[in-house]
């Protein structure tokens, strides 16, 4: 297990790196993480939804992703309230105060300890992953995620501190200290992470972890900005773009409050000659060549946002002027005419009207949809893989826009009001270049072509670069002594 001293230690790319090392050692390893909290999220091929940090170490591991990863997932709608998702199925929302101390606590614990087991009958070894700081005592007794599940799985804990934001010694120390006698002795391991500039310096503290925690040491890992894995959750957007530049083709994405699975941006950001950037700023917006409203976990809610902020006037001063602007899953509910949630489900019953860029309008429902979709962006056209993960049913009420995605079977999705204005509930729709092509085309410019052709090849070759540098730090050989392999 690697566990934290706090929240973006690093724990899900060391998970990751680690899950392809084993791969590469002859193991047949899977990640698991009992319980994640994140918006960002991903189906499994059997329409199930696990957090997208346990589908992207599966894809390090070289396996298909299933929901024994990623048992339980928490999908915050609000500040105290969270859809539970449990095996990968919505079983309801649930304030915090309620999740923490329900009567259902127990049984969530069962089938996190039921899903563990399954998959350890199945593969060898298991990289697990808490969740936030280990030391969390005033939650010690409700925690699903960290040391009780280390205790179930006989697991040994690698404690993971990141020296970049400081208090590195205080933080090991403190997180070692606080546990129990007994549970102390799960910690088998240190990784020190984030380290920036010449290692040779931090030689005498290494020294000094190992004395004060009485634990051995076995990496001190550089910061690794250049290497390219998809981020677990919001905590990321904190770190990225947010203006626009100069000389470039603009492409703002709405940061709503709810923002969720803002890995659908990914590959276009790699573009040369593209900058994207995430804002929530008017006039940031209006600087931008291309405007995407993205996913979110609360359509109405960050639609209202959207509207009192001023970006909804930013929009469609930017739609007069034509510039373009894509809608994807909850932002394409968003440029319909209007969005009605009769049931309350994602809060108070209610109905509001949409941007009115597509002849579209939405019924937030209680079904949820999560399937992995085969799809061509013209009728007969090259298929592509994306995924759908949203609640709502819309119908297009004018028979002469056409679609913006095709299904083999005669289906569609979405719609095109023409080429600058156009939305669908496809997730992963820009991970294609030919949807990047077609929506850069418009502001084609000299430097702006260098597209990665084969997408899948490259996070292949981002995932062995990342065990690479992993290896060069870590002692793998003690790891594999700590773990009892050969």
């Amino acid at each position: 297990m690697l566990g934290g001293t706090g929240s973006d230690v690093g724990k899900s790319l060391i998970a990751a790196a680690l899950c392809r090392i084993f791969l590469q050692d002859g193991y047949h390893p899977a990640p698991f993480k009992a319980q994640n909290m994140a918006l960002n999220s991903f189906a499994t091929a059997d329409g199930g939804e696990i957090g997208r940090a346990q589908a992207v170490q599966a894809e390090a591991a070289g396996i298909e992703c299933v929901t024994d990863m990623n048992p339980i997932l928490l999908k915050p709608s609000g500040d105290r309230m969270s859809q539970v998702v449990l095996n990968g199925k919505p079983i309801g929302n649930r304030d915090a105060y309620e999740y923490y101390h329900g009567d259902g606590r127990e049984r969530l614990r069962e089938e996190a300890c039921k899903a563990f087991d399954r998959l350890a009958m199945q593969y060898n070894p298991i990289v697990m992953e808490g969740a936030g700081s280990i030391a969390e005592i005033n939650l010690k007794d409700t925690d699903l995620v960290n040391i009780p599940m280390a205790r179930h799985a006989d697991a040994a804990v690698l404690l993971v501190a990141d020296i970049d934001r400081g208090g590195v010694f205080a933080s090991l120390y403190g997180s070692i200290m606080l546990q129990s006698p007994d549970d102390r002795k799960l910690i088998r391991g240190i990784i020190v992470n984030k380290f920036r500039g010449d290692m040779r310096l931090f030689d005498s503290g290494r020294r000094m972890i190992e004395d004060i925690c009485g634990v051995p040491v076995l990496g001190v890992l550089p910061y690794m900005d250049d290497i390219s894995i998809e981020a677990e959750d919001s905590v990321a957007l904190s770190k990225m773009n947010t203006t626009a530049g100069e000389g470039v083709v603009n492409v703002a994405v709405i940061r709503l409050p709810r923002l969720s699975n803002f890995t659908d941006f990914d590959r276009l950001a790699a573009r040369d000659g593209v900058n994207l950037y995430y804002t929530f700023s008017p006039d940031e917006v209006r600087k931008a060549d291309i405007i995407i409203l993205p996913g979110t976990k609360s359509t109405i809610s960050d639609l209202v946002a959207v509207r009192n902020s001023g970006i909804e006037q930013a929009i469609l001063e930017s739609r007069r002027r034509g510039k373009t602007v894509l809608g994807i899953c909850g932002g394409y509910q968003m440029l319909g005419k209007e969005i009605s949630d009769p049931d309350g489900i994602e809060g108070k019953p209610g109905r509001v009207n949409g941007l009115g860029l597509l002849p579209v309008s939405t019924v937030i429902t209680e079904a949820k949809i999560t399937e992995r979709k085969r799809f061509s962006l013209t009728p007969g056209g090259k298929m592509l893989d994306g995924y759908e993960i949203h609640q709502g049913r819309s119908v297009i009420e004018d028979e002469c826009v056409p679609p913006m995605i095709y299904y083999a079977d005669g289906t569609t999705d979405g719609c095109v009001a023409d080429e600058k204005c156009m939305g669908s509930y496809m997730h992963g729709v820009l991970d294609h270049d030919e949807m990047i092509d077609r929506i850069l085309a418009p502001y084609k410019k000299d430097g702006i072509e260098g597209a990665v052709t084969d997408y899948a090849a490259f996070k292949e070759s981002q995932y062995d670069l990342l065990a690479e540098r992993v290896r060069e730090y870590l002692d793998m050989d003690k790891l594999y002594e700590i773990m009892g392999a050969r």
